[in-house]
């Protein structure tokens, strides 16, 4: 809701309480304490435009039916403090309550005076949130997966910031431990097959097969030769990695920036191993009796740790058991440490830098390791409840309802950086933030090119050219939008009309309901349903009237729409045209 329509629920909810209080003093109803209702938007307009059930919950305080309560309320109440119209008492004892004109009105008024901050609130007090999301393996491309993690995370990030908080983005960047060894040896055999042939040494099973380490090796030698097939084998490994993957890296910066995705750090794995936090998580593990040593490894009692977690969450012991938990190895029996220690560390650090609450964009793949990093925080003695992870299914790539494996530019695996080239970025970030993170997405190419109302973000920008089109024509006949006086703004009481004010009041409230429940997919259905509700009204009626007064207010309305797109789009970083 805007300010305006929030302060309408929370000034009708005062009226109703003082008409209970009044009805008391006045002997209609017995002196009892006031039990909590609520002030609801009733699913079919037809039972007005609010609603309360004050009658019901207080009929066992009040000990009467609540029809008799209902009454007493409408008796005793005064409306002149609320944007209520009138109201009226239906079925058992609900009181409907209907907005007046002057409501609508204000609304309009209000986005108007609000501009580009019309959306934003205070809900989140300034609290400070990290939203870390992609953070993929720099031994290899982007792929899909990642596409969709990009958009869902950075268009939540920009939900927080507009529902007041301290928002921080944050790309975690995997370039130490295992991955980076197979990434090593990968690149080293391939270099080796490159000078000597192919059948001169065996790929490793467990090695990276892409094409993109072939690639790599091909520009090392392509830059400085084959000497390196003469150096001592870790000497070569160094030297291959060094080279590739800061190339890995810097592409996946350049893609993230070409998906218009600005991260406020890029954090190296690697820095938490030289500092000595990862041995420092150890410690803290070992000092508080949560590790052992097993075949000279060291453990953690992942199993007990998760367990007291899920018996305080009220799992039954039959749950806990078919979850099959089992302890984890934390530092390897050559000295190493996992990647799950560094990830306990990496989320330590997170935490000692202040901020309050942690979100983690991640594969649906990573479903088993949530309640164990959960528990480790608790272990080390922070708080596990503060982290939040967003689990995002699958993406299947289709064009025109045919899954599509190959890019045709490269005839090779689509990699984002492909998508980036062949899809629009508008498209890609609207049409990835369509469906909630928990449900598999069919990702259509063919839809995501096409400039027409099929495709939901040129729909969607098409409302605004559209508005921008109103406003040029009526500007070359002379007619420039004005402010409106109240009496004019209340000449808009046709149902298309109060239909679009409405959904244009709920856009706070959207933001807010959007940031608590992690979803920013509710404010591309929120302005997609407000383009199909501008056009519907455009088509019912002229802006362009006789009548002045009318004329203004319709334009007054149309801009309002314009605003709200715009700060939709913008927030969500998708251009917003002019002209289409």
């Amino acid at each position: 809701m805007s300010k305006i329509a929030i302060n309408a629920v929370s000034n009708l909810k005062n009226a109703v309480l003082k008409a209970i209080e009044k009805a008391v003093e006045n002997g209609e109803l017995i002196n009892a304490e006031i039990p909590d209702f609520v002030i609801e938007v009733p699913a079919d307009k037809k039972n007005g435009d609010f609603a309360t059930n004050a009658a019901m919950v207080c009929a066992r305080a009040f000990r009467t039916a609540p029809r008799n309560i209902a009454n007493a309320v409408v008796n005793n109440l005064d409306l002149s403090e609320t944007y209520i119209d009138r109201c009226e008492i239906a079925g058992p004892g609900f009181i409907n309550f209907f907005l007046s004109k002057r409501y609508y009105s204000d609304i309009i008024k209000e986005i108007s005076a609000e501009g580009d901050n019309y959306g934003r609130s205070d809900f989140g007090k300034g609290e400070k949130v990290m939203v870390e999301f992609v953070s993929a393996n720099p031994t290899g491309p982007m792929h899909m997966g990642n596409a969709r993690g990009g958009a869902l995370g950075d268009c939540l990030a920009a939900v927080l910031d507009k529902a007041g908080y301290d928002v921080w983005r944050e790309f975690y960047v995997n370039d130490a431990g295992n991955q980076i060894e197979k990434f090593a040896n990968s690149l080293n055999v391939r270099f080796i097959q490159e000078v000597n042939g192919k059948d001169s040494i065996e790929f490793p099973e467990d090695g990276y097969q892409g094409e993109d380490i072939i690639d790599a090796v091909k520009l090392y030698i392509e830059e400085n030769g084959t000497d390196l097939i003469n150096a001592d084998e870790s000497e070569r490994k160094k030297a291959l990695v060094d080279f590739a993957l800061p190339r890995n890296i810097a592409k996946m910066q350049s893609d993230m920036k070409k998906y218009r995705i600005e991260y406020d750090k890029w954090f190296f794995e690697s820095e938490l191993h030289k500092s000595g936090a990862v041995k420092e998580v150890v410690d803290i593990l070992t000092e508080k009796g949560l590790t052992y040593e097993k075949d000279g490894a060291v453990w953690y009692k992942n199993k007990q740790v998760v367990t007291e977690l899920l018996k305080k969450q009220g799992k039954s012991d039959e749950e806990i058991e078919k979850l099959e938990l089992k302890d984890d190895v934390i530092i390897r029996a050559n000295g190493n440490p996992t990647y799950f220690t560094a990830d306990i560390a990496y989320h330590k650090n997170k935490f000692d830098r202040g901020f309050n609450t942690l979100i983690n964009v991640w594969g649906a793949d990573h479903h088993g390791h949530v309640a164990r990093l959960k528990g480790s925080m608790n272990a080390i003695g922070y708080d596990g409840d503060k982290l939040d992870v967003v689990l995002m299914q699958l993406v299947k790539l289709m064009c025109d309802g045919v899954p599509v494996r190959m890019s045709k530019r490269t005839g090779k695996a689509i990699q984002l950086g492909d998508l980036l080239d062949e899809v629009p970025v508008d498209s890609a970030r609207f049409l990835f933030n369509t469906r909630e993170a928990n449900t598999a997405v069919d990702f259509d190419i063919g839809l995501a090119v096409k400039q027409d109302n099929q495709n939901p973000v040129y729909y969607v920008q098409y409302a605004h050219a559209r508005i921008c089109s109103i406003a040029r024509k009526l500007e070359s006949e002379g007619i420039t939008p004005r402010a409106c006086t109240d009496e004019e703004l209340q000449l808009l009481t046709a149902p298309e009309e109060i239909e679009l004010i409405t959904h244009l009041a709920a856009y706070t409230e959207e933001i807010i309901s959007s940031a608590k429940s992690y979803d920013p997919t509710k404010i591309t259905r929120y302005v997609t349903q407000l383009a199909t509700l501008f056009h519907r009204f455009y088509n019912s009626y002229r802006v362009h009237e006789e009548d002045e007064s009318l004329m203004q207010a319709r334009l007054n309305l149309c801009l309002a729409v314009k605003s709200v797109i715009k700060n939709v789009l913008e927030m969500f970083k998708i251009t917003v045209p002019e002209v289409m």
